[in-house]
């Protein structure tokens, strides 16, 4: 009878897998333009030395991983070890990298970056997609004008959160609409 039960609910995976194609080559930029990543940041970044997101500025990382991305923004350490995986970078702001003087400095630098990835992760921790979208979408609009946030692409905010980017794009058109209709 166990065999039988298991046989019912057996299904089929079906891979969607492309390996022709991979997102971390180019980014789709909402206007519809592709944007390659600077090479010269990644590899800065994977030098193995450590620096840290100007402070002073409204500037900021997101770094792509494997399967993720991280963002990294202002007082925040990148580079190093911390970021050996990191395949692609995308500046946010008039991006500002400074190298940290001292000990103290890099220490302060590594915990606020911890900062970054724990507000991060209380985003993803909502089990509800659209949440976790808006909840970036506003996060990164406290941080950043309106224009720089609509500039970025709907795969960055997918990374970072665990959504589709479709998901994203979705939520972006409604909020546009829903200000639109407001307007009127």
């Amino acid at each position: 009878m166990d065999s039988e039960h298991h046989r019912r609910y057996r299904t089929t995976m079906v891979s969607t897998y492309y390996p022709d194609t991979s997102f971390l080559d180019y980014l789709v930029m909402p206007d519809g333009t592709e944007q390659s990543y600077g090479s010269d940041l990644l590899t800065m970044l994977l030098s193995g030395k450590v620096f840290m997101v100007n402070s002073r500025r409204r500037n900021g990382l997101i770094l792509f991983k494997g399967y993720h991305a991280e963002f990294a923004g202002p007082g925040a350490a990148v580079g190093g070890d911390y970021d050996r995986d990191c395949r692609r970078v995308l500046p946010i702001g008039n991006l500002s990298l400074l190298t940290p003087e001292s000990h103290e400095e890099r220490q302060k630098a590594y915990l606020i970056r911890r900062q970054w990835i724990r507000l991060i992760k209380q985003i993803t921790e909502n089990p509800i997609p659209q949440q976790r979208v808006q909840k970036i979408l506003d996060q990164f609009e406290q941080y950043f004008p309106a224009e720089i946030v609509a500039q970025l692409p709907d795969e960055a905010f997918a990374l970072l959160v665990g959504v589709l980017p479709q998901t994203v794009g979705i939520l972006r058109r409604l909020g546009s609409d829903e200000e639109g209709r407001f307007d009127d």
